[in-house]
């Protein structure tokens, strides 16, 4: 956790996680609402929208001339295969995915026959993807992705000499959040630079004040200090690798909790 003074070290009751609401009912989210008595709530700062295909075509990309396809996230899959569908294209059964988590490869049930399929599933980061990628040398992969996007999977592809074409489907915008003016909630959890930069464009004079901060990963803890403010809670922590598990060591530290 970073260096907080003690008088922002005030009791939580609030809490507004800038991604979308969990579906699944053991949520940690929701474990630590009701352990705590807190309100958390839930508002995606960022959203997506496709790239339509005339735009698409400008970058003279050639799918099928790959072998192997980069799936990071399920926003990643569904607008890759909204393109393969209005170019008229279908996947070729010796086509290989490599996907950043099982829950990606599992969501691409949703456009292909998995037992077909040759797919090469991560644990969870883009540090597993990676390791993986390295038995795969000789592949020609396709990485789709937004126009905002991290550099460690194609800096890796560049650096590592790898055959690969970086294709932009969608792109990644600030939400709009004119409804959220006037109300305030004691932290607010981040997860990518593109949300802070989304806080801004809806808020220019946003002033923290009272407001702490929380921010997933050192992408976003940077946007955090560049844009002027303070960064109370820092995750992931060696005793606390989720966000949730960040939040819930500062609400027992600020509530008085033992």
């Amino acid at each position: 956790m970073s260096e907080i003074a003690t008088d922002r070290m005030r009791k939580v009751k609030s809490i507004l996680v800038t991604q979308e609401a969990p579906a699944d009912a053991n949520s940690p989210y929701l474990k630590l609402a009701e352990k705590y008595n807190l309100k958390i709530d839930f508002r995606p700062f960022i959203q997506v929208e496709p790239v339509p295909v005339k735009e698409f075509r400008k970058q003279k990309i050639d799918i099928l001339n790959h072998t192997a396809i980069i799936f990071t996230s399920r926003n990643a899959v569904d607008h890759f295969f909204h393109i393969c569908q209005e170019l008229k294209l279908e996947m070729p059964p010796e086509m290989k995915y490599f996907c950043i988590s099982e829950q990606t490869s599992n969501y691409l049930q949703k456009y292909i026959v998995i037992r077909k399929r040759k797919i090469f599933t991560g644990l969870k980061t883009a540090q597993d993807l990676l390791e993986i990628l390295k038995k795969h040398k000789n592949e020609k992969y396709l990485f789709p992705c937004s126009d905002i996007r991290k550099n460690d999977i194609p800096d890796f592809l560049r650096d590592g000499g790898y055959n690969h074409t970086e294709a932009i489907i969608y792109h990644t915008v600030a939400a709009d959040l004119s409804d959220l003016k006037e109300v305030f909630y004691d932290i607010l959890a981040f997860f990518s630079p593109s949300g802070i930069n989304s806080l801004f464009v809806n808020f220019p004079e946003f002033k923290q004040n009272n407001t702490r901060i929380a921010a997933f990963g050192p992408t976003t803890a940077k946007a955090v200090r560049d844009a002027g403010l303070l960064l109370d809670i820092e995750a992931p922590l060696p005793n606390a690798p989720s966000m949730t598990g960040a939040l819930e060591l500062y609400i027992k530290k600020a509530n008085g909790i033992k």
